[in-house]
């Protein structure tokens, strides 16, 4: 046992012995550093702080001024050029979603929308010589109310007249009332009759329309209707071609309508229009529609009384848009359509100032003067 210890402990004594490392512990060491080469850097000025002070006149501003802008300063902004035509805007009446006595379908104005879409708007054209012709020979006479198109919206109506027994001799009477008043066009629609529109044979307004044929300027454009009777929708108003005729005036592109089921004004407006100031109309009522040059008003008159302007700024510049008169009919209705070759309700119509024919003549393709143009530059 003696020998056995003796050898164990031999073994341990002969085990290597390990010598600390040279220097002081690791968490005794500090590193060493030197300054930065160079002066030292400026005091950093504070932060600008808010002014929690209370808006009194004499508190101080919270922030460092600074000086005006380099430079003189902006002058005010350029002023509009004079012959720039207002922008198109409606009176500010009640619009409405939906008709009061009538609506058209879905159908229709998915119908409508596909039209507009796939026939662009006719340029604006001068009169043929022939049409220019029979205005020198007919006078108002040369204008009238057209056929439909389509063979069964043809069905649907009846247009008659006696322009031509009229002819140079402005009246009321002289007829027997079959064929309408002296000089007027008779349009009758029937029951079975969906949402028509009639267009007259010539331009109602054209871009040569603003001056006679001595170059003198004129006031405007005019025709009437006299409502016999009403058992659906009359509507009277102006569109440019081409115009979906199953669509009522007002309803679609470039078109202009007063319905005188609800006395509601539409332009470009496929739902309900606008309320619009004037009396119900009753049969024997007369309503007009015309076209100021001077103010780019679109108005309507209700027996001989010029209403106010149902829009501004339609249809500039003129030289751009060929525009006809409109009359639109749904269900059973009798209706007389004056151009000018029967005396108007509304006075002034009258006057060659705002006849149809008051600017057709042999110079009618014949642009106006230059100081004439720039009078009347829209």
């Amino acid at each position: 046992m003696s020998s056995w210890l003796s050898a164990r402990f031999n073994r341990k004594s002969e085990q290597p012995r390990y010598q600390p490392p040279p220097g002081p512990p690791p968490e005794q060491r500090r590193p060493s550093y030197a300054p930065p080469p160079g002066p030292p850097p400026p005091p950093r000025s504070p932060a600008p702080q808010p002014n929690t002070a209370e808006s009194t006149d004499d508190a101080l501003p919270a922030y460092r001024e600074v000086g005006p802008p380099p430079g003189p300063p902006p002058g005010p902004p350029p002023a509009p050029p004079a012959f720039a035509p207002p922008t198109w805007q409606a009176a500010p009446e009640r619009s409405h979603t939906l008709g009061l006595h009538n609506e058209a379908s879905d159908w229709s104005f998915r119908r409508g929308e596909e039209f507009c879409e796939e026939s662009p708007l006719a340029p604006a054209q001068p009169l043929s010589a022939d049409a220019i012709e029979r205005v020198v020979a007919e006078g108002c006479g040369a204008w009238g109310v057209a056929w439909p198109a389509n063979h069964q919206h043809q069905q649907w109506v009846k247009i008659t007249s006696d322009v031509k027994a009229a002819k140079g001799n402005l009246g009321w009477g002289g007829s027997d009332g079959s064929m309408g008043s002296m000089g007027k066009w008779r349009v009758r629609s029937t029951a079975e009759c969906t949402d028509l529109s009639l267009f007259s044979t010539l331009p109602f307004m054209t871009g040569a329309a603003e001056f006679d044929t001595r170059g003198r300027k004129r006031k405007g454009v005019y025709y009437e209707i006299n409502v016999k009777e009403m058992n659906g929708v009359i509507a009277i108003g102006t569109a440019c071609k081409p115009y979906p005729e199953f669509r009522l005036p007002g309803w679609n592109r470039q078109s202009a309508g007063l319905h005188l089921d609800d006395c509601h004004k539409f332009f470009e407006n496929p739902n309900g229009g606008q309320d619009y100031r004037m009396p119900r109309i009753r049969a024997g009522d007369t309503v007009g529609c015309g076209y100021d040059f001077d103010t780019l008003q679109l108005f309507f008159t209700h027996n001989g009384v010029r209403l106010d302007a149902a829009f501004k700024g339609l249809y500039v510049p003129r030289k751009n848009y060929e525009v006809y008169a409109v009359i639109g009919v749904d269900g059973a209705n009798d209706l007389e359509v004056n151009f000018g070759t029967a005396r108007f309700a509304w006075r002034d119509g009258d006057s060659s100032q705002w006849r149809l024919d008051g600017h057709v003549g042999k110079d009618l393709n014949a642009p106006p003067s230059y100081d004439q143009a720039g009078s009347s530059s829209l």
